[in-house]
């Protein structure tokens, strides 16, 4: 683009800029540390001049939290009990977990297979999958009321 009198005369005040010497700069200052900002002292070398009032200069800083040692690290691991075993489940929730998770199935590989979706196909997969929800849902509750405790009775120890 062709620079016209008027965008001389416009000019912004500012000398053009060398990129050759800025580059020269930035490469012969890499891997300095920079100069720490006024009013920070520099990493692990404390200032002795700038102490906090109230505290003498040959009294140790007060202990932080991260200050303590660990005593005895082999002292009483935990190691959990054995969880106890799963209840057996019977033959009807064994049938209704298969046809909760085997309706659903059976219509995703028919899909996948690219097979007509047939009348007993949609009833055994969306039926078995409602039929198997309802017999989980039901089952739940055993009809016993003992775990069942008065929400108002307090902490139970």
């Amino acid at each position: 683009m062709p620079v016209t009198e008027r965008d001389q005369e416009r000019g912004d005040g500012r000398d053009p800029i060398d990129e050759e010497a800025a580059w020269a700069e930035i490469v012969a200052g890499y891997g300095e540390e920079p100069a720490d900002p006024p009013g920070v002292w520099p990493l692990g070398v404390p200032s002795t001049t700038d102490e906090p009032p109230g505290r003498p200069a040959d009294e140790p800083p007060p202990e932080g939290p991260r200050d303590w040692e660990a005593e005895d690290e082999d002292e009483g691991h935990f190691v959990p009990p054995e969880p106890p075993p799963l209840p057996a489940a019977d033959l009807a929730a064994k049938l209704a977990w298969i046809a909760v998770l085997g309706g659903p199935l059976l219509l995703i590989v028919t899909v996948l297979l690219q097979r007509q979706m047939t009348w007993w196909i949609v009833t055994l997969g969306v039926g078995g999958f409602l039929g198997g929800f309802a017999t989980l849902v039901t089952r739940m509750r055993d009809g016993r009321d003992d775990d069942w405790a008065d929400p108002g009775s307090g902490a139970v120890v």
